[in-house]
């Protein structure tokens, strides 16, 4: 059997693995932590659960393609609890829209915002629905990308606009800057900027409005759990508190891993480690002729975030399960965080609140509550160890002398905290950058790094910073484009 080394047990190399695995070959997954997940990993203190990174999970039938890859049900693994609404947006002003798969819900609302806007939703979901088709349906997005595939989907590219950044194709179909907020800041959910990253990303609003978005009992990590032990089922082997130092590599071919000091031999390595640590860290410069520190460093890296984790004594009834509260500035805040690289005295945020579907998740008639507020990467000149105490504070005054959380800070029983300094150390995010490579047009498709890397044969990548990209289906289609162009190379077990 051909030996297969997987670097990180992160949604990208879980996935990885029990695609190579169900095909016969021997697959290691090699873990620096203690439990497998990377940013998907779970937080418990005091009696409360918290996810620490990703929380939404969406594209369903994604997730069951794994199981079904392997011969299992995802039935027999997990059981997924749908949401509605979605999420709900509060809006500077007070007002909010609760944002559903309901088309007639959908337009009743923004048409409370601007009649012509209820108009344009069937149109546009129309043309997202043609982005959705060519990424997931006709699968652009599960399958390694190269030139002859841009030179073939050009046409079609540029008849739905797709080098345009999300922002300006959504503000031609509606008016109200609120409808134009609900439908293009999705990009945020990978790392992206509205005004940089192409319009192809406009495929999630339709793909959560087919697919929906999910719960798992447990929080997200019982998703990771059931990877796991789908990995173990099928044989897999997983060395955790396990961290890789370097990929072996000998006359430009990967032959193998170094960890905790000893050589581990495979056919192949694949990396669901940052692609830049990949790259910086793990492979020695001579053997890297495109991928070289300089190249590396140019390239653009995605804002990280600052999130805090709230056991509550006190329940908030205004939360819903995902609940935005958006800033009055929408171009400024970001160009503040991408371009600018300051900590602005404003701030929009994202709460996932588990404990209004999942009681379990905190003690009983108590709250778990997570906050991520998108902020810039290391690049800034922000000194974390400071500012995170004050930054906090300013955060939970708003949100109770402001949004009207009344004696949030009475009620606090668990407060951790975690910002891009903790994405770098923990996580080895490269800059601290919490998605990987920014999802802009020149750091899109074929652009990106490859599936398979360009430096060293019997080398792959897989997670948000190859193609497709970030986010927990994206990750997880990357995994079916590595798994792709392995067989291509490795042939049949």
């Amino acid at each position: 059997m051909k030996k297969i080394a997987i670097i990180g047990a992160g949604i990208g190399g879980l996935t990885l693995a029990n695609r190579l695995q169900a095909e016969g070959f021997q697959v290691t997954l090699f873990e620096k932590n203690k439990m497998v997940g990377g940013h998907a990993y779970p937080l418990k203190k005091n009696g409360y659960t918290f996810d620490l990174g990703p929380s939404l999970i969406t594209a369903p039938n994604i997730i069951r393609r794994i199981f079904e890859a392997a011969g299992k049900s995802m039935d027999d693994y997990i059981q997924l609890t749908p949401l509605d609404p979605f999420y709900r947006i509060y809006f500077h002003d007070g007002s909010f829209i609760d944002y559903s798969g309901n088309a007639e819900s959908m337009k009743q609302q923004m048409g409370q915002f601007h009649p012509a806007d209820a108009a344009s939703y069937d149109r546009f979901m129309k043309y997202a629905a043609q982005l959705h088709k060519k990424v997931i349906e006709e699968g652009l997005g599960s399958r390694p990308f190269y030139w002859r595939t841009l030179f073939q989907f050009a046409p079609k590219a540029l008849q739905l606009r797709v080098p345009v950044p999300s922002y300006y194709v959504v503000k031609s179909f509606f008016k109200d800057p609120r409808n134009v907020f609900t439908f293009s800041f999705n990009t945020l959910f990978i790392g992206g900027s509205p005004f940089y990253s192409p319009a192809v990303y406009l495929m999630i609003p339709y793909l959560e409005k087919e697919g929906g978005v999910w719960y798992t009992q447990g929080g997200l990590y019982s998703l990771i759990q059931a990877f796991e032990k789908l990995f173990l089922d099928l044989g897999g082997e997983i060395k955790t508190s396990t961290e890789v130092t370097e990929i072996v590599v000998r006359e430009r071919k990967a032959v193998g891993v170094t960890a905790n000091g000893d050589f581990y031999p495979a056919d192949a390595v694949v990396s669901n480690a940052h692609f830049a640590h990949t790259y910086l860290d793990l492979i020695k410069p001579e053997h890297r002729r495109k991928w070289t520190d300089g190249k590396v460093k140019r390239m653009a890296y995605s804002m990280s975030a600052f999130i805090l984790y709230l056991g509550l004594k006190k329940k908030y009834p205004q939360l819903r399960h995902h609940t935005l509260i958006i800033a009055k500035r929408y171009r400024g805040l970001i160009r503040d965080i991408f371009n600018r690289k300051i900590l602005a005295d404003d701030f929009s945020m994202y709460c996932h609140t588990p404990t209004r579907t999942d009681a379990s998740m905190a003690p009983e008639g108590k709250e778990s509550m997570y906050i991520l507020i998108p902020v810039p990467n290391l690049l800034a000149n922000i000194d974390w160890d400071q500012q995170a105490g004050p930054f906090s504070e300013k955060v939970l005054k708003f949100l109770e002398e402001d949004f009207g959380l009344t004696d949030l800070r009475k009620n606090i029983e668990v407060l951790e905290l975690f910002t891009p300094k903790d994405f770098s150390q923990h996580c080895n995010n490269y800059l601290g950058s919490a998605w990987g490579l920014e999802p802009r047009v020149t750091q899109t498709a074929v652009l990106r790094p490859r599936n398979r890397s360009e430096d060293v044969e019997g080398l792959y990548l897989v997670g948000a910073s190859t193609h497709p990209g970030a986010g927990v289906p994206g990750v997880m289609l990357t995994s079916e484009a590595t798994r792709y162009a392995m067989l291509a190379d490795l042939g049949s077990t």
